[in-house]
């Protein structure tokens, strides 16, 4: 696979293990268009490579992923509805292809995983994050909605929890993230690396097709299918980022003050 065209992430491949690095360091692997486009079309191809068994996903420095770029939750605010629409149908489908990959997806969370971060974590077959990560949905905090993560979340942590973490925006411990049933399990920042080499040694040694026939299995199991969903959350996305709330959540996060909420 041609990997010099990436700009925002690293991956290598190890005796089926192939490790993705968000690779911002210096912006706490924030998202924005870039990392989503280069993403998302590097599962694709991953996800019919007979070299990969296992995929994990990482943060390069101290972080996992801390959100949305500032400079690109800046630009949405003065996107029209359509590049809003195309903007989160990105995202959607990103999501999608984390939650549907075939092979066993593992999140290694080595410190904060915010919004978006968190969604990226979400989607995972297994979270292993050390003692000092940190998880949570803080968009109603800024005036947003996470709709598109929303279906995904009520899947892994049921509507109650689902409803504490969205309307509240509030941001979780590890601990506490682990009792909530968003994450797998907490390590010491030491232990991560040879926890994670070990369940990989273990889990590698299951059947390739029993191991994609059942995520297929467990993600066909819902009231309502992502995918059928996926639509209007889309739409339901892009339309609340031209609110008055989103612009002044906006700004008010970028200025470092208060909301005025009208």
């Amino acid at each position: 696979m041609n990997i010099s065209h990436l700009k925002t992430l690293l991956y290598h491949n190890e005796q089926g293990v192939t490790t993705i690095t968000l690779n911002r360091p210096e912006k706490k692997n924030a998202l924005n268009d870039i990392v989503v486009a280069e993403l998302s079309k590097l599962l694709e191809e991953l996800s019919t490579a007979a070299d990969t068994r296992i995929l994990i996903l990482e943060g390069a420095g101290d972080a996992f992923c801390s959100g949305a770029d500032l400079a690109y939750l800046k630009n949405l605010k003065d996107y029209s509805y359509e590049e809003n629409l195309e903007d989160s149908r990105a995202l959607a489908g990103l999501f999608l292809k984390i939650y549907d990959f075939p092979k066993l997806t593992i999140a290694k969370v080595n410190g904060p995983a915010i919004a978006g971060g968190c969604g990226l974590a979400t989607l995972c077959d297994f979270v292993f994050a050390t003692d000092r990560s940190k998880f949570g949905y803080p968009e109603v905090k800024i005036g947003f909605v996470a709709a598109i993560v929303s279906v995904f979340l009520i899947r892994q942590i049921g509507e109650r929890k689902a409803r504490e973490l969205l309307l509240s925006g509030k941001i979780l411990s590890a601990e506490e993230a682990l009792s909530t049933g968003l994450i797998n399990k907490v390590l010491l920042n030491s232990e991560l690396d040879t926890y994670i080499a070990s369940f990989v040694s273990k889990i590698i040694r299951n059947s390739p097709q029993a191991v994609k026939r059942t995520k297929t299995l467990l993600n066909s199991f819902s009231f309502e299918l992502p995918v059928d969903a996926l639509d209007e959350l889309v739409k339901l996305n892009a339309e609340f980022r031209q609110t008055s709330d989103f612009s002044e959540g906006v700004n008010s996060f970028l200025e470092k003050r208060k909301p005025n909420w009208i």
